[in-house]
């Protein structure tokens, strides 16, 4: 399941990417399957090991070419191991939310981009994350380890990335249909494990997810311009040119 467009970051085979707190990967995957070359890293050890071994794994089965896994590792986004204008893309989600320091982080992201380079970040949406957080403190920081520390509106997120240096060139919203079962889990609790309402509707989500009918899809475009889940926001880094100019 995938909220970063790649069709609209433009990537192309070739690019190099990084993927700031990529989890278990499914972002870096696509990239991967579209030709870029990419770098995926990760505070935590078991989804660095993950992400790796899923990766070896592709490139062994033939699903993606050995130049397209350049690596993965483990580290701090408020500290990237990277020399200045490194990546030709840069990509982050569902991460900035957990940080602390999310201008920190941004700035590191900003500094290792090309001059021209492309930045995707997806974040919670306001409206959907302001529910779970009023229907549960076990959602989020600081009951919740390592949860959530903060929502996001559109507007700051798109002040925090231009004040880095980024231009912002579009946003959209994605996943209406997963917002429910979130309220559903912070209703009940959202370490439990047992409620039926919470089961039927994570199947619900694994039966959409592989078979993608035309009704849910339609639907997820409706729905999710105001109750999508997740907020994504695109951006560019300007050439110098332009920033001396401006």
């Amino acid at each position: 399941m995938l909220t970063i467009r790649f069709d609209r970051l433009g990537l192309k085979a070739g690019d190099l990417v990084l993927d700031v707190g990529a989890g278990f990967g499914r972002h870096c995957f696509e990239v991967a399957r579209r030709g870029g070359r990419v770098v995926a890293l990760d505070y935590a050890a078991d989804e660095v090991l993950g992400t790796r071994a899923t990766l070896g794994g592709m490139v062994d089965a033939g699903e993606i070419p050995l130049h397209s896994y350049v690596g993965v590792l483990r580290g701090d986004g408020t500290k990237l191991p990277f020399p200045d204008n490194t990546f030709d893309i840069v990509i982050t989600s569902e991460v900035l939310e957990h940080i602390q320091n999310d201008v920190g982080a941004i700035a590191e992201m900003v500094r290792i981009l090309k001059p021209g380079g492309r930045f995707a970040g997806t974040v919670p949406s306001w409206l959907p994350e302001k529910i779970n957080w009023m229907l549960s403190d076990e959602y989020h920081a600081p009951k919740s380890v390592g949860g959530h520390v903060r929502i996001y509106t559109e507007t700051e997120l798109k002040a925090k990335l231009r004040s880095s240096g980024l231009t912002v060139t579009g946003s959209h919203h994605a996943h209406a249909l997963h917002s429910p079962y979130w309220w559903l889990k912070c209703a009940v609790g959202p370490r439990r494990e047992d409620s039926n309402a919470v089961n039927a509707y994570k199947k619900f989500l694994e039966w959409d997810i592989i078979k993608g009918p035309k009704v849910t899809r339609i639907a997820e475009r409706v729905l999710s311009p105001v109750l999508g889940k997740s907020l994504a926001v695109y951006g560019t880094k300007p050439m110098p040119s332009l920033v001396a100019s401006s």
